[in-house]
């Protein structure tokens, strides 16, 4: 089973790139965020993805989140449905037989910080809810939060830097610790070139100067299912790039 997510920064900009990339990888779960559309304003053969069911939750020109399920792996329309503490089309989940999925855009936070906390406590609450529930939990998707000073360059550490701060990574590690493994970093624990996002100037992108801000976040009995975790740095032209996570043929969660 593939799982892939991705931050288009504009599902309009982005969508050769997408249906490029979709053909080329074949996710049987694909996450995106910050589409900045509504769903009336994405072309219908994007909207309704051949061989996906497909869930787009936006407005135009700001956030958004997208969740799709390839129809093999789900041979009828599953629920998608949002926790009550969305805001601004931010988390969109889907339940199938053996998991549910969260797609999710965490606030940046410059503009109004409390929101960012705000929603990452609502998340954190959603989380432990969901730690005794029968269904495995994956979340994914643009956190809006390097984990560690390893999660950050050395030329882009700024210590009251937005996505830095002590409370956010605090709140994430409240997050995480609900049984939750962080599947990047728990491949590769030693890597301090894993970023997942890079401001849009000096070559940063290809000097690799950059943030891990975009995460797959599994329950913990799911992590010996996975077989990798790649971050495809090449591709595209969001400041984000698409994170493919791969598992063992899927039959259940233990």
């Amino acid at each position: 089973m593939k799982l892939a997510t991705w931050n288009v920064n504009g599902i309009r900009a982005r969508q050769a790139e997408l249906l490029a990339w979709v053909d080329q990888v074949q996710p049987d779960l694909l996450c995106l965020q910050e589409i900045k559309a509504s769903p009336d304003q994405i072309p219908m053969f994007l909207c309704e993805m051949e061989g996906y069911w497909c869930y787009w939750h936006g407005e135009k020109g700001y956030s958004g989140v997208g969740l799709h399920v390839r129809k093999d792996l789900a041979p009828e329309r599953p629920v998608f449905s949002h926790p009550s503490f969305d805001y601004e089309n931010r988390i969109v989940t889907v339940e199938l037989p053996e998991l549910t999925v969260a797609s999710v855009y965490v606030p940046n936070g410059g503009q109004d910080f409390r929101a960012k906390m705000q929603f990452l406590a609502a998340l954190e609450h959603f989380v432990a809810d969901r730690r005794a529930a029968p269904r495995a939990l994956v979340l994914c998707g643009d956190l809006n939060i390097a984990r560690t000073e390893m999660d950050v360059h050395p030329k882009e550490r700024k210590p009251r830097a937005i996505g830095q701060l002590p409370e956010e990574r605090a709140q994430l590690e409240r997050i995480i610790a609900h049984n939750l493994i962080d599947v990047g970093r728990a491949l590769e624990p030693e890597n301090d070139q894993l970023f997942t996002w890079w401001a849009p100037w000096r070559n940063l992108r290809q000097r690799n100067i950059g943030w891990r801000l975009d995460y797959v976040l599994v329950s913990a009995p799911l992590f010996p299912r996975v077989i990798s975790c790649t971050v495809q740095r090449e591709f595209g032209t969001s400041d984000h790039a698409p994170v493919l996570v791969e598992f063992r043929p899927w039959a259940g969660p233990s």
